[in-house]
């Protein structure tokens, strides 16, 4: 390998850590694990062990792997200690030096290569999970228990899945949608590969609230996956590659705004000017594009276009996508809006910055480690008796569907996401003031 494994690992960064400890108390797996190896600074002097050939990456593996990269730990860190940079080079190396079968490199390509940077695997996988929801295959594999054989605990997930829309009102998706009175702004929509997949109806209630709101929204054709999940699975090149698409995507037609619904992919998206920091033809072109990136949450308060007509009599919390805010640092907006609804009652959470244990496909590849983290985020729920959640992110959604149904409350509360409860409060465009 060309560059050492100092260079690879960004040794460099390593020494702002002070082993200070202000990262335990945010730490999750910190609080459910209780070892020393699991905390942000066990991690870093594990990083800094393995470039000095102190340890191995395979040392390295497990307490890398069982990382939520929820990035709690840089809100409180006193030297600004870039964690993150640090988490994913790590990422980045264990994937370079772990020996893999035929299988799991053939697996890995098509997984990375070809299914999540697909528009049209994702929506096979849409249109998939319709037919085995409408068909009555669903309800069938549940009588017999059949997705108990499935892997990776996906019988789970697949039992909180939101109903999927038919092939017909996936296709009459418009790419453009235009606002009833003159724009006040331009926006394009990144719809997200496994978000348009699975919940292509909270895309759809996404555009039409900025179409409400004054905006007139484009969808780029040729926009890909973000690369998260590529990044947190170390794989690099891969999630340059499809950050180059994206930059090149959004590029063609001249917006004010690159707009995002899912707080995992608008933190990757916020990352592309440091993806290519250095970089002459495209590190301009990167920062340009994140710096045009927003939550739909941050455009619809400053767009201030919605007037809701129904009330929604309910109490809500609040559990907010870390990557949403420990990275685009996004916090108040998505609170501005819930109080926004007429009727509800919002009652926040008491440490709603604790991560729900979802953190991309953790809880998938790390099942029972993001179920104890899960467990502590529920508690938690529980105090507040709310009658629903309401989330910013689809595997928030999906973990705490997850959450709900471990602990029978299935009855009693739902999860939402945010767009689908100011959807339920029936919104319009709001009349403007006559001077």
């Amino acid at each position: 390998m060309a560059d050492t494994l100092k260079d690879m690992l960004r040794y460099d960064l390593t020494f702002d850590c002070v082993q200070c400890g202000y990262c335990l108390p945010v730490c999750p797996t910190y609080e459910t694990m209780e070892r020393e190896t699991h905390s942000p600074r066990g991690r870093i002097n594990l990083i800094k062990m393995v470039a000095e050939g102190k340890a191995s990456v395979e040392d390295l593996k497990q307490p890398i792997d069982k990382c939520l990269g929820c990035m709690a730990c840089t809100t409180v860190c006193p030297t600004d200690v870039k964690y993150g940079q640090l988490f994913e080079s790590a990422k980045h190396v264990i994937d370079e030096y772990e020996e893999k079968t035929f299988i799991q490199q053939k697996t890995e390509h098509f997984l990375f290569h070809s299914f999540f940077p697909s528009a049209a695997w994702m929506d096979q996988l849409g249109n998939a999970t319709w037919l085995y929801q409408v068909s009555g295959l669903q309800k069938a594999a549940r009588r017999l228990n059949v997705m108990s054989a499935a892997p990776l605990h996906l019988d789970k997930f697949e039992q909180v899945l939101p109903p999927a829309p038919s092939p017909k009102e996936r296709h009459a998706r418009k790419n453009r949608l235009h606002p009833d009175g003159p724009p006040k702004a331009v926006v394009a929509f990144f719809t997200g590969c496994v978000m348009d997949s699975v919940f292509f109806r909270q895309n759809e209630k996404t555009m039409e609230l900025l179409r409400l709101s004054g905006a007139e929204v484009q969808l780029p054709k040729t926009q890909t996956c973000c690369g998260a999940l590529h990044a947190h699975a170390g794989k690099e090149p891969e999630a340059v590659t499809l950050a180059r698409e994206n930059i090149r995507a959004f590029e063609e037609t001249p917006v004010d705004y690159i707009v995002n619904n899912a707080g995992g992919c608008g933190a990757q998206l916020h990352k592309y000017g440091e993806l290519f920091a250095g970089d002459p033809e495209w590190e301009e072109r990167a920062k340009a594009f994140s710096d045009k990136v927003r939550d739909i949450t941050e455009v619809l308060v400053e767009l201030d276009g919605l007037e809701f007509t129904e009330r929604v009599e309910e109490t809500y919390t609040y559990q907010p996508s870390c990557h949403m805010t420990n990275v685009q640092k996004v916090k108040e907006p998505p609170l501005q809006l819930i109080r926004s609804v007429p009727g509800v009652t919002l009652k926040e959470l008491d440490r709603p910055d604790f991560c729900c244990g979802s953190a991309g496909i953790y809880n998938i590849t790390q099942h029972e480690d993001a179920m104890d983290i899960l467990d502590v985020k529920m508690e938690d729920v529980k105090r507040q008796c709310p009658e629903g959640i309401v989330t910013t992110n689809p595997g928030c959604m999906l973990q705490m569907k997850l959450g709900i149904q471990r602990e029978g409350l299935e009855e009693e509360i739902d999860t939402v996401h945010i767009v689908d409860l100011l959807m339920k409060a029936k919104p319009v465009a709001k009349k403007a003031v006559k001077a």
